[in-house]
């Protein structure tokens, strides 16, 4: 496999460029190697500088759901192209994919557009403890809510242990008033609220994606929800990456919940930079210029990115691809299984709508201790392995992949082959 002219844009973005990339992940730091370099995509496909073809289920980690350069969206963003890039001013897009949005979500009357995951998430926060007038959140090990100091931390041993900077730069001051908890184990959430009274949310990824796919139980989620009601803490659903991947709307109402403050970005912007975070009136209400709570964005609300919104989202609506993408996600799971069992390797596979995952583990995985035991050298081998074979992978164990609407019977054909001869390599090491 050539990738001359990837390894000479890695030499040459060293330079300048971080690493020679904008996010660590594209590093391939826990797979081995230097990044590849793409230069385009088209449907289920994408393709890197040396002209290698490859099925693509990063997908730009999630928001690609109708493959790359769906003609509809290309459509809506060159007509919005014609009437100018940005105006720091209000259009009319942003209201109509807002109504899209609410509409999605029982229980949200209004959203509020940003640039991104990260910027969702800090302003669901910020806006949790304005509506309560409290300051702790408690968060989950193994679910990543974006790069914002308070986010980042790391969780010990114990099931509620205090918070430590998880990032050099990040004071410990700042993630004072941030609690972890472990994902499905509802005790270690009412141990936090037993020790504090000034709880003023619990964040969560519904169904986790950044530690791989895990799905909550029944017990946890709804007794989750019973909780922060009965303490007067608000719910934040973290749906960056579950937002209308699993079915029109969240994955909160497929699992039996409602928050009351929902994140999004990913798919609600058809491949360009957007965040949302919305809620019911009587939550929204205190963000400023109705209410106290300060938030802004020049960007935020860009017509390209609504165009690009507005035309993904009526596209899913029209479509209606969610069973379609449970049979993809089946039929996928039982490749790797069999594969894995006919080599002698051990795997657990999570999947959760239009998100699936291997771990390279015999243990069940509900939650990140579960994950970390996955063999990650085995995991290296295979994204390697899969590449060779033409199909690009995200470079992490503990990254969910994405499908989209383009995998169509070929795809799958390919697919079967390429874990067929990834998972014997594996297996011969």
């Amino acid at each position: 496999m050539n990738t001359k002219n990837s390894e000479k844009l890695y030499k040459k973005g060293c330079v300048h460029l971080v690493g020679a990339v904008n996010s660590p992940v594209r590093a391939f730091a826990s797979v081995g190697g230097n990044p590849l370099f793409i230069d385009k995509a088209k449907g289920a496909y994408i393709k890197d500088v040396d002209g290698n073809k490859y099925i693509d289920l990063v997908l730009s980690y999630g928001p690609m759901i109708l493959g790359h350069r769906n003609n509809k969206v290309e459509k809506s963003v060159s007509q919005a192209l014609k009437k100018g890039t940005s105006f720091g001013a209000s259009t009319n897009a942003e209201i109509k994919l807002a109504k899209i949005v609410c509409d999605a979500f029982p229980g949200m009357d209004k959203v509020r557009f940003v640039n991104s995951g990260t910027e969702a998430v800090l302003s669901a926060i910020r806006l949790a403890r304005a509506h309560t007038g409290k300051d702790k959140i408690i968060k989950f090990s193994g679910c990543y809510h974006g790069h914002m100091d308070a986010m980042l931390v790391a969780a010990g041993s114990g099931l509620a242990t205090l918070s430590l900077p998880g990032s050099k730069g990040v004071p410990s001051q700042a993630v004072e008033n941030t609690l972890i908890s472990e994902y499905n184990n509802l005790e270690s959430v009412k141990a936090h609220f037993e020790k504090h009274d000034d709880i003023a949310a619990v964040i969560l990824e519904p169904v986790t994606g950044n530690m791989g796919v895990v799905q909550p139980s029944d017990a946890f989620i709804k007794g989750l929800r019973a909780l922060t009601k009965e303490k007067n803490a608000l719910l934040i659903c973290d749906e960056v990456m579950t937002g209308f991947r699993s079915q029109f709307g969240g994955a909160q109402e497929l699992i039996g919940i409602e928050a009351d403050i929902t994140c999004l970005g990913k798919v609600i912007g058809g491949g360009f930079p957007v965040g949302a975070y919305g809620a019911s009136d009587e939550i929204m209400n205190n963000v400023a210029p109705l209410g106290g709570m300060y938030q802004a964005g020049t960007l935020s609300g860009n017509p390209i990115a609504m165009a690009a919104g507005i035309s993904t989202l009526t596209a899913l609506k029209n479509k209606n691809p969610y069973k379609q993408f449970e049979k993809v996600a089946e039929q996928i799971e039982e490749m790797l299984l069999s594969s894995a069992k006919k080599h002698g390797v051990a795997l657990k596979v999570n999947r959760f709508g239009s998100m699936i995952n291997p771990f390279f583990t015999n243990k069940e995985v509900t939650n990140f201790a579960d994950a970390q035991t996955s063999d990650t050298e085995k995991f290296a081998q295979f994204f390697w392995a899969m590449i060779k074979n033409g199909v690009f992978l995200p470079p992490s164990q503990f990254e969910a992949w994405f499908l989209s609407t383009e995998i169509k019977e070929r795809e799958l054909e390919k697919l079967a082959v390429a874990i067929e001869k990834s998972m014997e390599m594996v297996s011969s090491i």
